[in-house]
């Protein structure tokens, strides 16, 4: 955030000084902004799919759902997140996504990360996304509703799998 803040008065300086050299008949240029950072550029898609995430918090699961009219099972929640939040089209099956972006430690885990879990007694059977805090979003089971839960629970600290970070840029 100090960054942007750096940049814009930058370039609000730089219009300053073209303004006031300026002559009347002389049109004035304004320079393009400056690029945006590679980190800041993630940080602000990891965001984008979390404000998704949330915006979803409550929608009813449904085996096989991926939209918030008919629903949502745990792969379809997390490809409509990143699709309509990002722009990014993941698979809609959990052990498919496993092997999307770059395997990361839960220690290294950062907001918008996904994060896997064996519920159903196979290897990555469930996913949902790390909001930061121990939090992560999901849509849970049957009969259950979108909701945010904490890895540090004891039911999913044992079916912990593994985390994978995908390339939001």
């Amino acid at each position: 955030m100090q960054g942007i803040l750096i940049r814009l008065a930058k370039f609000f300086l730089l219009a300053c000084l073209l303004c006031s050299q300026a002559r009347a008949d002389e049109p004035i240029v304004v320079p393009p902004p400056l690029p945006v950072s590679f980190v800041d550029r993630a940080t602000a898609t990891a965001q984008d799919a979390i404000d998704q995430a949330m915006d979803l918090l409550g929608i009813r699961y449904r085996r096989g759902g991926s939209s918030p009219e008919a629903g949502f099972d745990c792969s379809g929640f997390v490809s409509h997140v990143f699709r309509e939040g990002v722009g990014l089209v993941l698979p809609h099956s959990s052990k498919e996504m496993s092997k999307s972006g770059q395997e990361i430690s839960r220690d290294e885990l950062r907001p918008g990360d996904l994060v896997f879990f064996n519920t159903m007694r196979r290897a990555f059977s469930h996913v949902g996304i790390y909001l930061g805090d121990n939090q992560f979003v999901h849509a849970p089971r049957s009969g259950g509703r979108v909701r945010i839960e904490d890895l540090r629970d004891g039911y999913w600290i044992k079916r912990f799998n593994g985390a994978r970070r995908v390339n939001l840029d």
